[in-house]
């Protein structure tokens, strides 16, 4: 439920934030893409800071303290607008994508704390089920309450949405009262002690490497989308809705078929399955020509999306001790989002340079790469935890 409100405030927050910027700079490409800049540079800045806090604090406090103080950042927001200050929007979305690095990672720990083993990779299902239904409706709520009530309402909505999360985060179990109290250490010491937990374990090694190569080929066609379209298919850019469409379509029904033979399949051979059938997908969609091919190989790529989420997912939580799960994610986290970002920057020039097809191919390749590194654990046999031994030696 607390999952369920911050989606529609951040959707809303989102589009809205969207609109209002093009307006208020006559389409600035430059200031648009700043709201990109909000949303993903504290993902390089906080998340490892905010994933060793998160192993440090209580996590349901945690996570109520985060979106008390992003309500709470609103009224400043608000305010701000009301004094001729627009450019204020950005604020906003900055304090939330900040705050966002301390309180997911603490959510991970309830998961882990709370959630029975067995029952992880359907519970993940689930949550990649309702990001994926977002993935759809986000934008129409977002657009409905711009259009219909402005930019002032929108940002009051986000706050709501943040109230309302807190009231859902009310009605979980306590926090253990030891938990986030019996760390001595000092930051740095638990920083070190995370890299070296991660290094220590050859699954989460292997899993650094494959978000990497999932990294490197989602940012090298992500932006690309459009040229695909409008250039192989030789349709408008209107047709691009389309494309999403279908794409958040088939994550919801990958979702749900995850969530039904999730316990009869490893989360590694989930996870390489998803970037086998993503990486043939890719490489068919540059090869492509043909509209309704392209779009129903969009769909195949959409269906089975959800299973490399919830691999990635299920293996972390299933073989990283619930002390260090913060600071999992906050290592392994900026190793997928800097290589996608290293690719987006590239992808235009490489398009004009080798043309689009090469683009898509080596897309793929990146994926199989991800897959090979992947598939000697498939011997593995359930949660598999790193040698503390290691991590106390370094």
């Amino acid at each position: 439920m607390s999952t369920l409100f911050l989606q529609i405030g951040i959707w809303v927050r989102n589009i809205a934030t969207l609109f209002y910027v093009k307006e208020m700079t006559n389409d600035d490409a430059f200031a648009v893409s700043l709201i990109s800049v909000a949303e993903i540079a504290p993902i390089f800045v906080f998340s490892f800071i905010g994933g060793t806090f998160a192993d440090r604090w209580r996590p349901k406090r945690t996570m109520v303290w985060c979106d008390v103080l992003s309500a709470a950042s609103i009224l400043a927001v608000l305010f701000a607008m009301a004094n001729g200050s627009w450019k204020a929007v950005f604020f906003a979305t900055l304090v939330s994508a900040i705050l966002s690095q301390f309180s997911q990672p603490a959510g991970m720990k309830l998961f882990k704390l709370h959630v029975p083993e067995h029952l992880v990779q359907k519970g993940m299902s689930v949550y990649q089920t309702l990001f994926a239904a977002f993935m759809i409706f986000g934008p129409v709520v977002g657009t409905f309450v711009y259009q219909n009530y402005g930019i002032e309402t929108a940002i009051g909505v986000m706050g709501v949405a943040f109230l309302l999360s807190v009231v859902s985060l009310a009605f979980l179990p306590r926090d253990r009262q030891d938990e986030g109290e019996k760390q001595k250490s000092k930051v740095l010491e638990d920083f070190k002690a995370g890299v070296s937990y991660v290094w220590s374990s050859i699954i989460l090694r292997k899993l650094g490497s494959a978000f990497i190569a999932a990294g490197l080929a989602l940012g090298l066609i992500q932006p690309l989308g459009i040229f695909l379209i409008t250039e192989r298919l030789g349709k408008t850019e209107d047709y691009l809705q389309w494309f999403l469409l279908v794409n958040g379509v088939a994550m919801i029904i990958g979702g749900v078929l995850a969530m039904s033979f999730s316990s009869k399949i490893s989360p590694q051979k989930l996870l390489a399955f998803g970037m086998t059938v993503n990486s043939l997908a890719f490489i068919a969609m540059g090869f492509s020509t043909d509209y309704w091919v392209t779009l129903g190989l969009q769909f195949i790529s959409g269906i089975v999306f959800p299973c490399i989420n919830i691999g990635i997912n299920t293996m972390i939580m299933k073989n990283t001790e619930e002390s260090f799960i913060g600071r999992v994610n906050g290592t392994l986290t900026p190793l997928f989002m800097g290589s996608m970002v290293v690719t987006m920057m590239l992808s235009g020039v490489m398009k004009n340079a080798i043309s689009l097809v090469p683009l898509y191919v080596i897309a793929g390749l990146f994926l199989l790469v991800g897959v090979a590194v992947i598939v000697p654990l498939f011997k593995l046999k359930g949660g598999i935890q790193p040698e503390p031994e290691k991590v106390a030696v370094n």
